[in-house]
């Protein structure tokens, strides 16, 4: 007897999304990587790893670089989420990295935005004592500020309401060569910079999940690709001490994430704000206290606060990652940060779920201000590297590793001091022997 078969349309696509099912598992669980080889692998695409990328391909056309980005594009996070300041280094300890490299990037990046006809702004700043006790701090960054051959001048009361007609203060320091910018456009120039060498690869949507030393180079497998490169540079901000663990190395610091929560002046509010105003900042706390910027497309932020975020992305008060926050609370250097600063924690805190409390710091300032002034702006996320002691650490951290170079801490003025760190991290691959 003959048994006949017949393949319907429904056996048809029964058939081939189990083939389908099984290709996605392939895929998924990384049983077949498409394989890219490299020179030189950047993990990350905000303004400290496409200003590496620029500077590596500029001097080096021929060397193949591939960024990898988890995100979808590029700038997501601290670069695309900042206010847009550049800094001149009037702050900085002389000689350190911060200090060096804010002074070259300030230079590099305004040449950089004059050849490529990207907006910026040499609009100035006051910092701003408000009271007597004040006064000597003031004198300290006037004196850094000297050292690091920041253009600036102490100011008198007359002088300061000359500058910002709606500020109090007794006396103060006019830095006029502090400036504005829209920083996510420096990095979309960079981008197309990069990928002008056809040999360059950009691949969004690519989280690095480890980095294995082999044979003198290193494989750095994702979900979907394997990397082969001869060198990795780790600029990923937000999540560069899990980088440093996936490549192998230990950290000295962790990454710990504080929320920058902002208000905004409402339109009709400007004039109180003709350009940047900031107070004198606590020696003891590497934040600058609430201030107020004008921004290059003519708003003016106001703040920011600080305050521990609940995730490494974590921009809003709702946003909970129940891993990141168990990992802050419960780092010894985060426990001891805490017992030391609780105080300046808990105001912080209070001003976050106050509007009153931050209009009450604003007008420390800008007595004018009122809460009718003001409207919610988008917060930011500062990755901010707190070392195993306790200690909130003030300067950029880049160790080269046996091939892998670590950016480890690069807060601001980072954006700033972006070109001038890529240019520093260029020195560290021109020293190693096989590259």
């Amino acid at each position: 007897m003959e048994v006949m078969y017949i393949w319907t349309d429904h056996a048809h696509h029964l058939f081939l999304g189990k083939i389908a099912d099984f290709i996605k598992y392939i895929y998924y669980n990384n049983l077949i990587l498409s394989l890219i080889k490299s020179d030189i692998c950047v993990i990350g695409c905000g303004i400290v790893g496409l200003s590496t990328a620029y500077q590596i391909s500029n001097l080096y056309p021929n060397k193949h670089i591939v960024l990898l980005e988890k995100e979808s594009g590029p700038a997501y996070h601290q670069t695309g989420n900042n206010s847009g300041v550049i800094h001149s280094g009037i702050y900085y300890k002389p000689g350190s990295l911060k200090a060096i490299n804010c002074r070259e990037g300030k230079l590099n990046l305004e040449r950089f935005c004059l050849d490529e006809g990207i907006e910026f702004e040499t609009c100035g700043k006051v910092i701003v004592a408000s009271t007597t006790n004040e006064i000597p701090r003031l004198q300290i960054i006037y004196n850094r500020g000297q050292l690091n051959g920041v253009k600036c001048k102490l100011i008198c009361r007359n002088e300061l309401k000359d500058l910002e007609p709606h500020v109090l203060g007794i006396k103060g320091i006019h830095v006029p060569e502090t400036g504005i910018i829209n920083y996510k456009q420096v990095c979309d120039r960079l981008l197309t910079r990069i990928i002008e060498h056809d040999i360059n690869e950009v691949h969004y949507n690519t989280p690095v999940q480890s980095i294995v030393p082999e044979n003198g180079k290193f494989r750095i497998l994702t979900r979907s690709k394997e990397i082969q490169s001869s060198h990795v540079i780790n600029c990923a901000g937000l999540y560069s001490d899990r980088i440093t663990r996936a490549g192998g190395q230990k950290p000295d610091v962790k990454i710990i994430p504080f929320r920058g929560e902002y208000f905004k002046l409402k339109t009709n509010s400007h004039f109180l704000c003709k350009n940047l105003i900031y107070p004198v900042p606590d020696p003891n706390y590497p934040f600058l206290g609430v201030h107020f910027t004008r921004m290059i497309d003519g708003n003016v932020e106001c703040g920011p606060n600080a305050v521990l975020a609940y995730a490494r992305e974590g921009y809003t008060k709702l946003k909970i990652n129940p891993f990141d926050i168990i990992e802050s609370l419960t780092y010894p250097g985060f426990i001891k940060l805490a017992s030391k600063f609780w105080k300046i924690g808990a105001l912080e805190m209070w001003r976050s779920f106050s509007k009153e409390a931050f209009v009450r710091d604003l007008q420390r300032l800008v007595p004018e201000i009122k809460s009718d002034n003001l409207i919610t702006a988008p917060s930011g996320v500062r990755a901010q590297a707190v070392s195993y002691d306790g200690n909130l650490v003030d300067d950029f951290i880049i160790q080269d590793n046996s091939g892998i170079i670590n950016v480890c801490n690069a807060p601001s003025p980072a954006a700033t001091s972006s070109l001038s760190i890529g240019k520093h991290i260029l020195s560290y691959l021109e020293h190693n022997t096989n590259f």
